[in-house]
């Protein structure tokens, strides 16, 4: 009888390595081509680039080495004012989108004036660019001259990229709350939770693990938008591109900060697309032993 079920499942087992096998090196086929392709694409681009009749002009410009090696000190240091308004933003907009997306997803008639209060914040600062929050805060609350209210630029740099990520996470936050489905909350509840309870030890986790993926996207957007605060005089990276380009007359400055940038944001997208595919793959072992 064993040796029977062996022979049953034996066929089953090549036919699914020989499905495996093809897959893969039809995939290998498809790598190597696009991979082909876009090298092509590319080095065709180069050649029309280098080819023009302004190529020469427009290397000096902007890809001048002597440039690039003075301003990127200067720039790199200004960059650290970036990265720290990046990670007090954060901390902050990750607690307070939370807050917005828990009152937005309270049932009942006695909670509907909190539920409106977050749509109508959320509704707002989503609608607003960002660049006139900065401007309107960084530049109107200091004017008000109150006891007690920074005058840092910085200051209101930070409180307005809050302002306007909140409300965009939280919309993220109550994806992930709503794609919980209901039976959880039924079955915390029957076991004696309370709503709260329910809601901190049962929906929260769950619905914060699906969406971290694309909180690192907004994120990585943030982290660009952190130059705006330059608007308000803050020498950041790109005020300070901006700084050394007056200075030289030339834009090589601004290819130094846009690689910072790039060097922060790309890691950031490589991460995010790793736990996006490992999420597919727990899903997709979940869904084979269900």
């Amino acid at each position: 009888m064993a040796g029977e079920g062996d022979r049953r499942a034996r066929p089953e087992v090549e036919r699914r390595s020989r499905i495996l096998g093809g897959w893969r090196s039809g995939e290998g086929r498809s790598v190597t081509v696009a991979l082909g392709s876009t090298l092509v694409f590319v080095i065709v681009i180069a050649i029309v680039i280098r080819s023009s009749p302004g190529w020469d002009e427009v290397k000096s410009t902007f890809f001048d080495w002597d440039v690039f090696k003075d301003s990127m000190p200067e720039i790199a240091s200004a960059f650290k004012l970036n990265v720290k308004i990046f990670c007090i933003a954060e901390v902050f907009i990750l607690v307070f989108a939370l807050i917005v997306a828990v009152l937005r997803s309270l049932p009942g008639p006695v909670f509907f004036p909190l539920r409106a209060l977050a749509i109508v914040y959320a509704d707002f600062f989503r609608g607003v660019p960002t660049i006139l929050v900065i401007s309107l805060l960084g530049f109107g609350a200091p004017a008000l001259q109150l006891n007690g209210v920074p005058t840092s630029v910085t200051f209101w740099g930070i409180v307005s990229l809050v302002l306007v990520y909140t409300a965009y996470v939280s919309e993220v936050y109550r994806a992930g709350i709503e794609s919980v489905h209901p039976s959880q909350e039924a079955a915390a509840r029957s076991l004696g939770l309370t709503r709260g309870q329910t809601l901190r030890f049962v929906i929260l986790p769950q619905a914060v693990r699906r969406v971290i993926p694309p909180l690192l996207n907004d994120f990585i957007g943030l982290q660009k938008d952190t130059a705006l605060v330059g608007t308000l005089g803050a020498v950041e990276a790109f005020n300070q591109a901006a700084i050394d380009t007056s200075a030289t007359f030339n834009y090589t400055p601004y290819v130094a900060a846009a690689l910072l940038f790039v060097a922060i944001t790309i890691p950031l997208a490589r991460f995010t697309d790793w736990l996006i595919a490992r999420d597919r793959r727990r899903r997709q072992a979940a869904g084979v032993a269900a």
